[in-house]
C-alpha cells in the first residue's frame, strides 16, 4: 500500500501531480478537510481493500485548519499508516509570473499583492517542506518533465535524491543567466563562427560538434568539469539543494557552449540518482538579430 500526501506552493504544479497520479492508478482526493484525513487514512489502509495506492492533496486552501495537519499526520503514524510527502515548490518570481499569466489571485493575498500571499504561504507550509520525502522545484520544468519525474518516483519506484539539474548554454553578449548556480566560460575554445560553412550551424549539428570536440583541450575541459560536478552533486544533495543550474557560455551561445552543454548532459543523463535536462537559451538569437 502506498499513501502519498501531495502538497507545496500554490502554482507549483500540485494539480498536475494529482492528475498524473490518478492516471497512474492512484485513488486521489484533493482538499479533504484536515479533521477527516485520519478517517480517510484508516479506511484506505483497511485490510482487504482493492485499492492499494492513494494520493491526498493538501495545501493552504485548508486555511487555519492547516495547523491541525501535523497532529493528523502523527495520528496516522500511531495507527501504523505510513505516508510519503511530495512537496512541489518554485521560485517566488516564477510563481508571481504564473499567477499573472493566468490572471488569478493568490489564495492568501486577498486584495493585496500576489508576492505577499506567496510569502505567507511559504511560512505556513514550511513544516511540510521540512518533513517532505520528495521536493521537486518546478521553476524550470515543463509539464512533461514534471510528469517524468513523478513517474520515476511513484510508478517506477526509482530512488530519488530531490535534485534536478539543468544544463544551460548561453551567450555572454546576452548576459549571464540570473538563476545559474555554476557558470563556466568556454570562449577559450576555437570558434567555428569564423569558418564560413560552419557559421550558420549550431552546436546541435554534428559538423559543429565534430569541430569543437576535435580539439584535445575540449575533451580535457569536459573531463575536468565532470570530475568537479560529480564531486559537488553528492554534497549538494546532503545540503538539501533540490535545483542546480549549470550554465556554460561562449560569445553568442550558438556553437561552443551548445556543444559542451550537450556533451555534459549526455554524461550526467547516464545517472538515475537525479533528474537532468539541457536547454539552449540563446541558440537562435544571432539568426533573429540578423533578419
Amino acid at each position: 500500500m502506498r499513501f502519498v500526501i501531495v502538497t507545496g506552493m500554490s502554482g507549483a504544479g500540485k494539480s498536475t501531480a494529482l492528475k498524473m497520479l490518478e492516471d497512474a492508478g492512484y485513488f486521489c482526493v484533493d482538499n479533504l478537510p484536515i479533521p477527516l484525513i485520519g478517517k480517510f487514512a484508516e479506511l484506505a489502509t483497511k485490510p482487504g481493500s482493492e485499492i492499494q495506492r492513494f494520493a491526498l492533496g493538501v495545501d493552504i486552501r485548508s486555511g487555519e485548519g492547516l495547523k491541525e495537519l501535523e497532529s493528523a499526520l502523527e495520528e496516522m503514524l500511531v495507527k501504523n499508516c505510513k505516508y510519503e510527502i511530495l512537496y512541489l515548490d518554485a521560485s517566488s518570481n516564477v510563481l508571481v509570473k504564473r499567477y499573472k499569466e493566468t490572471r488569478r489571485s493568490h489564495p492568501l493575498s486577498g486584495a493585496g499583492r500576489v508576492d505577499k500571499g506567496i510569502e505567507k504561504e511559504r511560512i505556513m507550509t514550511a513544516f511540510l517542506k521540512e518533513q517532505a520525502d520528495y521536493i521537486i522545484d518546478t521553476s524550470t520544468l515543463l509539464t512533461r518533465e514534471l510528469k517524468g519525474e513523478l513517474e520515476k518516483i511513484f510508478v517506477n519506484d526509482q530512488d530519488y535524491s530531490n535534485l534536478f539539474i539543468t544544463v544551460l548554454s548561453f551567450g555572454f553578449k546576452y548576459g549571464i543567466p540570473t538563476d545559474a548556480d555554476l557558470v563556466f566560460d568556454v570562449r577559450f575554445l576555437p570558434n567555428p563562427y569564423y569558418i564560413e560553412e560552419l557559421k550558420p550551424k549550431t552546436g546541435n549539428d554534428k559538423e559543429i560538434q565534430d569541430y569543437v570536440m576535435g580539439f584535445d583541450i575540449a575533451h580535457e575541459f569536459l573531463k575536468k568539469l565532470l570530475d568537479m560536478i560529480n564531486f559537488l552533486i553528492p554534497n549538494y544533495i546532503i545540503e538539501g539543494k533540490n535545483q542546480l543550474v549549470i550554465a556554460i557560455g561562449c560569445t553568442g551561445g550558438k556553437h561552443r557552449s551548445v556543444t559542451l552543454a550537450n556533451k555534459l548532459y549526455e554524461q550526467l543523463n547516464k545517472h538515475e540518482d537525479y533528474g537532468v535536462k539541457v536547454e539552449h537559451r540563446d541558440i537562435q538569437k544571432d539568426a533573429l538579430r540578423n533578419k
